[in-house]
């Protein structure tokens, strides 16, 4: 199954929202079926076949999430992230200031959920292929 070592060699090839779709499809190379990250501290959980599980450490200084989630906002920031104009960190900034308390990526269904405190969906967003 894969390892931590091979997710970040493929994170360190992304330097942008624009370079998503090429991410999605080096994480299913490796066996990854999905993942969350979890905005306040940059922590993952990722999911493989037959139950396969590995977390990562904490990747930022904490972020303090909104209390209220703000869908224009993230929406705002989702945009500008996938042209390309802001790179990881600046966006786990914006998605927290619109109160994301964490996405999920489902890579059979390339869809990405993202989540307030309350664990309410707060958009659910179709992932382009390449």
């Amino acid at each position: 199954m894969f390892t931590l070592h091979e997710i970040e060699e493929i994170h360190s090839r992304v330097k942008s929202g624009a370079d998503f779709p090429r991410y999605i499809q080096e994480l299913t190379e490796v066996g990854i079926i999905s993942y969350s990250i979890y905005v306040n501290d940059g922590h993952a959980d990722y999911h493989g076949k037959d139950n396969f599980h590995i977390a990562s450490d904490a990747k930022h200084a904490t972020l303090l999430i909104a209390e209220n989630g703000d869908i224009e906002r993230l929406k705002h920031a989702l945009a500008i992230h996938q042209q390309g104009q802001t790179n990881y960190m600046t966006f786990c900034k914006h998605s927290a200031a619109a109160g994301v308390q964490r996405w999920t990526v489902d890579i059979a269904q390339m869809l990405c959920t993202y989540y307030d405190k309350n664990g309410k969906i707060m958009l659910l967003e179709h992932i382009p292929t390449i």
